[in-house]
């Protein structure tokens, strides 16, 4: 099955399909509807052959549907029918879901996507579990996002910033039980020259996990798990000192 795999975010929203080598994208921002995104990724898409279509959506989604307005874009998005906006089948989760179906490499794993918030999800032996950790209380009456998000980062300064993410790692990782810890988003790019610092079993995420991602979700999940991504990404392993 051909797939088209679209990502939402604040600033552009980029698409692929399956057989196409490179994205395209087209800027989003304050004023992008649903029906606006529909009418732009038709447009951006029309020489390329899919048969169903794969969402990111930058915000919490429940049962193929957005629960909550994002944060960045226009309006009109909790309600709309992406199924017959397109024509076509459509399965639409949260962003950072999609990511970690990506880059998701067998056994339990959590992803952690650090950006101007935190996405989180888990993936458990294939199957896809959308998580809202964000706004959990962590330290001095704020939220896991207000230290490891980009507000954060800004507040703490990189040296801080870095101590509260392995922080939170390493909670989150003992908390939920998981076997890797996949870190994603923007400033995960901030992590690489000091990987020997992470806790054991956490890597740092590759820019295509979120279209892998995508055309992973039309996959069975023991197919998910049995094969692993393409590639392994920087990481920590019980065997670095």
């Amino acid at each position: 099955m051909k797939i088209l795999v679209i990502d939402i975010g604040g600033s552009h929203v980029k698409a692929l399909c399956t057989g196409v080598k490179r994205p395209r994208r087209f800027e989003s921002g304050t004023t992008l509807t649903p029906a606006m995104m529909v009418a732009s990724v038709q447009e951006l898409a029309k020489d390329w052959s899919y048969e169903a279509i794969s969402v990111g959506y930058p915000g919490p989604a429940r049962d193929g549907h957005p629960t909550v307005e994002p944060a960045h874009l226009g309006s009109g998005w909790v309600g709309f029918d992406f199924t017959t906006a397109f024509g076509r089948p459509v399965k639409l989760v949260n962003d950072a879901a999609m990511q970690a179906l990506g880059g998701y490499d067998g056994g339990r794993m959590l992803f952690l996507g650090l950006g101007t918030g935190l996405g989180s999800a888990l993936v458990i032996e294939g199957h896809l579990h959308p998580l809202e950790l964000a706004h959990l209380p962590y330290r001095k009456k704020r939220s896991f996002e207000d230290y490891v998000g980009e507000r954060g980062r800004l507040r703490l300064g990189e040296e801080k910033w870095r101590r509260r993410v392995i922080d939170v790692v390493e909670r989150l990782r003992a908390a939920t039980q998981v076997e890797q810890v996949l870190l994603g988003g923007g400033n995960a790019q901030h992590l690489r020259a000091h990987l020997d610092r992470l806790p054991v079993g956490t890597r740092i995420g590759g820019n295509a996990d979120a279209f892998r991602g995508g055309f992973r979700m039309w996959e069975q999940p023991e197919d998910v798990a049995k094969a692993p991504a393409r590639g392994r990404r920087s990481s920590r392993s019980a065997g670095t000192n």
